[in-house]
């Protein structure tokens, strides 16, 4: 199921937002912001991944030998 949010855009982003999907990149408004979110989920995933590596290379992480030790 599909939920409705109503955001609120100066028009110089509106216009942007037009010119993508006129240009045929998008079919609709709402795939062009389904983009946008998942490019900033996939940037957060990424940050998270990015910290741990480097707890680990400082030998802060913590080594799991099964996943019970995930507690």
């Amino acid at each position: 199921m599909r939920n409705i949010i109503n955001i609120s855009l100066p028009k110089e982003l509106v216009q942007i937002v037009e010119a993508e999907v006129k240009s045929g990149k998008f079919a609709t408004k709402s795939e062009f912001f389904r983009m946008l979110l998942r490019l900033w989920d996939e940037r957060v995933l990424t940050e998270g991944v990015r910290k741990s590596e480097g707890e680990f290379t400082a030998h802060k992480g913590k080594k799991l030998i099964s996943l019970r030790d995930l507690r």
